[in-house]
């Protein structure tokens, strides 16, 4: 199994981190300019990352990937064992996805280019979810789950971002360091990504 990873790219970190929630062997590859990325051509017409080859499998959308290895690898399972459960998960990835991370990914990397527009939206989004986290440990109620795995790139990146949130969003502040404390999280960053905080 090989994951083609940028270095600095929340998609990628998601990738990596289900890897490593998983425990599987895996051969990373980084990419972090545009001629590298041309290698990707002959896998990946975007040229984009992630992009994952698994014997005859070719696959890039961090979400594409992230599903096929928690179902390839089902223990821990990331995703729910019920229908109802799992289109709630895809459908919290998918605005996550949309709303915010989207957002960040186009950037690049270049942080300091996120409109203020931008910033508040993703600051203010993250407020009004804040309050779960008095009821619950993670996204999904006391399971962790593939949305916490989606979310924890984005969180990371705050600080990045200029975004910094009130002392009531505090229990979003709690989950978040709940997210960074897990293994997987730790051995998944690059050190593009430990110098981000």
């Amino acid at each position: 199994m090989t994951l083609f990873s940028g270095t600095d790219c929340p998609y990628s970190q998601t990738a990596r981190i289900v890897l490593q929630e998983k425990d599987v062997e895996c051969e990373s590859r980084f990419f972090d300019d545009s001629e590298e990325l041309e290698q990707l051509a002959e896998f990946n017409p975007y040229l984009e990352t992630p992009t994952l080859l698994d014997r005859d499998v070719v696959l890039y959308d961090s979400a594409l990937i992230c599903e096929y290895l928690d179902e390839r690898l089902p223990h821990p399972p990331l995703m729910a064992v019920d229908p109802v459960g799992r289109s709630r998960i895809r459908l919290l990835i998918h605005r996550l996805r949309r709303d915010w991370i989207d957002s960040v990914k186009q950037l690049g990397g270049k942080y300091d280019d996120l409109s203020d527009e931008t910033r508040a939206l993703i600051r203010d989004g993250l407020i009004s979810i804040s309050p779960i986290f008095r009821e619950q440990k993670y996204l999904f109620g006391e399971d962790y789950s593939m949305a916490d795995v989606f979310a924890a790139p984005l969180l990371w990146r705050l600080p990045a971002l200029g975004i910094k949130l009130p002392k009531p969003a505090a229990p979003l502040k709690e989950y978040s360091e709940r997210l960074f404390n897990r293994a997987a999280f730790t051995v998944s960053l690059t050190e593009a990504e430990r110098a981000l905080r």
